[in-house]
């Protein structure tokens, strides 16, 4: 009877711990990947900014200049079904280098006219850039942190071809998700040859490295069981699972390609990620690091430096 009674306890004891896991990987699915508000973010000292950058950010005059551009809309409709928007701006003169751009994790197209009044006004680009599934005006109930929507930006890639003559040469430029989003892509053998560079800037190495990271440092849990538990929800309702999400796993069949930025004060991605994606990389790989740089910061806070290291990476790449 005391061995029955043991027996009972411990499956009562691991009973009540599935159940938690259970909750606990539908509560951070819906934290994290299911499209709503993320209040979680707010506070969260690891996004805080330097006051330079938040200026540049939120007043700057690149704001500005985005509204006054023709942006062309382009629809889409997905390989499963969901209703997409992009954003082409052509060159001031004919030209056959576009440049394509990927924002971040909660943001939109808008976004990264930061980094696109840069390459329009001074290296005479045409733009490309959308709001990614899940974000801004493009449908979606569900955040693919880059891997599905690799898949789109190929899809967005194709059309700039047909658009622009069989000659376009493509710089992919990525920030955080999107800087994930554009090495994800890379590694696919659908991807045009077209696409002569890459720009990652304050990448992950996976979905599931970085929840594994901001889950022990925002809620003081570790990786097992909560992140398998999640990623089978994140499989279910969203359409992959968290490791089959990997940057890494990508870059290693690439043959883009790739200058990696960071900044060393990136406490939100850690800089250790970028290193280890550089160490796996098949193509051509340069890193360059920025001291007092958080996250996705460096753009702005040490503007010269980073212009001149994309310039000079580009012009081995792209023909004058």
């Amino acid at each position: 009877m005391k061995k029955k009674r043991i027996i009972g306890i411990v499956i009562g004891v691991l009973s009540i711990l599935l159940v938690i896991d259970i909750v606990a990987s539908f509560y951070f699915y819906n934290l994290a990947v299911e499209r709503n508000k993320k209040d979680f973010l707010q506070g969260n000292a690891d996004l805080e900014v330097s006051a330079e950058a938040m200026d540049v950010f939120i007043e700057g005059d690149w704001r500005e200049w985005v509204d006054s551009q023709d942006f062309e809309q382009w629809d889409m409709t997905s390989y499963d079904g969901i209703d997409l928007k992009g954003y082409y701006l052509p060159a001031k003169e004919p030209t056959n280098k576009t440049v394509v751009l990927a924002h971040g994790y909660l943001g939109n197209a808008r976004d990264m006219g930061l980094y696109g009044q840069y390459y329009y006004e001074e290296l005479g680009y045409n733009i490309f850039t959308a709001d990614m599934r899940g974000h801004g005006h493009s449908g979606g109930d569900y955040i693919g942190f880059g891997w599905h929507d690799r898949l789109d930006y190929i899809d967005w890639m194709d059309r700039i071809i047909e658009e622009t003559g069989k000659d376009t040469e493509i710089v992919m430029h990525g920030v955080s998700m999107g800087a994930a989003t554009v090495l994800m892509a890379s590694g696919e053998e659908e991807l045009q040859p077209n696409v002569k560079a890459i720009i990652a800037d304050s990448s992950y190495s996976s979905v599931y490295d970085v929840f594994d990271y901001q889950l022990g440092r925002m809620f003081h849990l570790p990786a097992f069981p909560v992140l398998p538990s999640t990623s089978i929800v994140t499989k279910a309702r969203a359409g992959y699972s968290l490791k089959e999400a990997s940057a890494l796993d990508q870059v290693e069949k690439t043959d883009v390609p790739i200058l990696y930025i960071h900044g060393n004060d990136d406490t939100f991605v850690p800089t250790k990620m970028t290193e280890e994606l550089v160490e796996h990389t098949n193509s051509d790989a340069e890193l360059i690091t920025f001291d007092n740089a958080g996250h996705g910061e460096a753009f702005v806070t040490q503007k010269d430096r980073y212009v001149s290291k994309l310039n000079e990476f580009l012009a081995k790449y792209i023909k004058e």
